[in-house]
């Protein structure tokens, strides 16, 4: 995930989804990946201080933005190939990678519960080329992941 000023997909010349100040998030889910894995990013990611407070120290989440009168955004867009591996040669392999099917499953499940809890969500689509446009704020990136 990436802290962003900005942040926007396009697919085919066309914005599917656009946030201002929030969280990108490139989900990939990895095989063995369940709904309560999925539930636990989700409340990991609302909860992790990684915005600056009054003092310019990161002390604040999304979800203390929101209660500053400031709506910080999510935008989750799809991408397996965090689950590359390079270790073999020149050419990555994905088989740690979900089926698309569960993929897919687990990523409209984050998504749907990610509606639910926060108020500004967009998305790209899943499985779909995608251009995504950001500007990083500190820059912040980090990666997460739940036992």
């Amino acid at each position: 995930m990436q802290r962003v000023s900005s942040a926007k997909v396009v697919i085919d010349g066309r914005d599917v989804g656009h946030i201002d100040a929030g969280l990108l998030v490139l989900l990939c889910a990895l095989q063995g990946d369940t709904l309560s894995h999925a539930d636990k990013l989700l409340s990991k990611l609302l909860k992790l201080r990684i915005f600056s407070d009054d003092a310019g120290k990161m002390n604040r989440s999304l979800q203390d933005l929101d209660g500053c009168g400031a709506q910080g955004g999510l935008l989750i867009v799809s991408q397996f190939t965090l689950a590359a591996d390079t270790s073999g040669g020149n050419r990555p392999s994905f088989t740690q990678a979900a089926s698309p099917d569960e993929g897919q499953r687990v990523y409209d499940y984050f998504v749907a519960q990610a509606r639910r809890s926060h108020g500004t969500v967009q998305t790209g689509i899943f499985a779909a080329d995608m251009q995504v446009h950001l500007v990083n704020d500190g820059p912040v990136t980090l990666m997460l992941q739940v036992p």
